[in-house]
């Protein structure tokens, strides 16, 4: 009996030990994730969806799909976060910016990090397959794994090119045209002034999410260089790549413009929006110009949750209005 009472109690504690650390790796990867940053992708995620909403689809049918694709992203991005960090593990330990993070600095080990990105990797196909189940729309599961590829693929693009920023650009700009597809398959590109409005928005959020990723990497600069990676400020300096950061900017509200044109049901709130966007970005690199690496939170976060905010809910506002 002391024999069995015993080796049950370790058989508990093993298990509470074993929970303990799961929960644990949980709350230490959930820190380096941030999740308010899917403040950048989620709004044109969900205007995407509402774009390609079908004609006549009851209110209770859209907004499970939608409910759908906020879950997804949620997974999507801390797939994408987890295997940034992991990826970056040891050059983050050697720049002092970083060096706190949770891979970094230990506090979560390796394989920790990949079992909770693995996880969130299978909870993102899995929530895809309802679509199949739910709305016969096998479309999300079928493309599952590229996407998780894709969005992950960033990550080593600087260890080759400074072109890195494009690629997350291109990685936040799958959000619209991915949630299109869960809502309608590929339907709503047989609509032309809804396939051409939701093209231009994945665009203008490349060139948009590639300009403040280069304000981002400018406090980065000279760790960059020493360390042999590759951005745009390290190649072409701080001067230059605040330069580069505007052009993008301003081929992103082309882009925003062009969108708004190119679909009727977005009208004088989707306007307001975009006219608002404009004095954003404009004030944006006033405050980087101005301030400097001072002012480098409010030009990346700040500002540009703003924007992706403005524009996901006077979009929305005009295409259910």
């Amino acid at each position: 009996m002391t024999t069995r009472a015993t080796t049950t109690h370790d058989d508990q504690s093993a298990t509470t030990a074993s929970e303990t650390g799961m929960a644990h790796a949980l709350k230490t990867a959930g820190r380096d994730i941030k999740l308010a940053h899917s403040v950048f992708a989620l709004p044109f995620a969900l205007l995407g969806a509402t774009l390609a909403r079908p004609d006549g689809e009851p209110a209770g049918r859209f907004l499970s799909k939608l409910s759908l694709i906020v879950v997804c992203m949620f997974f999507a991005r801390s797939w994408a976060m987890l295997i940034n960090r992991l990826a970056d593990a040891r050059i983050d330990a050697h720049n002092p910016r970083t060096k706190n993070r949770a891979l970094a600095s230990g506090q979560l080990s390796m394989t920790r990090g990949w079992g909770v990105a693995l996880a969130c990797a299978g909870l993102f196909v899995l929530t895809t397959t309802l679509y199949l189940v739910l709305f016969d729309n096998p479309w999300p599961i079928i493309l599952a794994v590229p996407v998780l590829i894709w969005i992950a693929f960033y990550s080593y693009t600087k260890r080759f090119t400074w072109l890195c920023h494009v690629f997350l650009g291109g990685a936040l700009a799958a959000s619209p045209i991915a949630a299109a597809i869960a809502v309608d398959g590929f339907a709503w590109m047989d609509h032309s002034p809804t396939a051409l409005t939701i093209f231009w928005l994945a665009g203008m959020v490349l060139m948009w999410v590639a300009g403040f990723d280069v304000i981002y990497a400018l406090q980065d600069l000279s760790f960059d260089r020493e360390a042999g990676l590759n951005s745009i400020p390290a190649a072409f300096g701080w001067r230059n790549a605040a330069w580069i950061s505007r052009f993008l900017h301003a081929a992103a509200f082309i882009m925003l413009v062009l969108a708004w044109r190119a679909d009727p049901r977005l009208s004088i709130w989707f306007g307001a929006g975009v006219a608002i966007v404009a004095l954003l970005l404009i004030f944006e690199h006033a405050v980087l110009a101005k301030k400097g690496k001072a002012g480098l939170s409010m030009a990346f976060f700040t500002i540009n949750g703003i924007v992706s905010c403005v524009l996901g809910i006077t979009g929305i506002i005009d295409v259910l209005g």
